[in-house]
């Protein structure tokens, strides 16, 4: 058993996968079973996907109908950097697009912190901690 996250986009989760494992380090695609013709998403999109970045694996879909509701940023995502290259690196692409919540710099918690909301609507926290 286990407790996994689970993102749902609509129409874009293909997209969001390929660049989450070209931006983070180690990360990978598990799974990425796109609709086709017959199925009930619209064809190309993700019927089911999965991907891990560090030892986190997340799932996902393309759901077929838009709701009222998003991502939001009570709920995010922590990623501890090994080197503030790698922070500069997951700030600038991640920002991209996207909204800063709070900008990098130096705080009381971290060498290097940033809170932002990536251009699919995710949020990330992205920190290099305390020497």
């Amino acid at each position: 058993m286990a407790l996994t996250p689970f993102l749902m986009f609509t129409g874009q989760a293909a997209e969001a996968v390929r660049f989450y494992v070209s931006v983070f380090p180690d990360a990978e695609i598990i799974e990425l079973e796109l609709h086709g013709p017959d199925d009930p998403g619209a064809e190309g999109t993700v019927g089911r996907g999965s991907f891990r970045i560090a030892e986190q694996v997340v799932r996902c879909i393309d759901s077929p109908d838009v709701h009222d509701f998003g991502f939001t940023p009570s709920v995010s995502f922590f990623y501890e950097c090994a080197d503030e290259a790698t922070f500069d690196d997951l700030v600038e692409q991640l920002s991209a697009d996207g909204t800063l919540l709070m900008p990098p710099g130096p705080y009381p918690f971290a060498q290097r912190f940033a809170w932002l909301n990536d251009r699919f609507g995710v949020s990330w926290q992205l920190s290099l901690p305390l020497a």
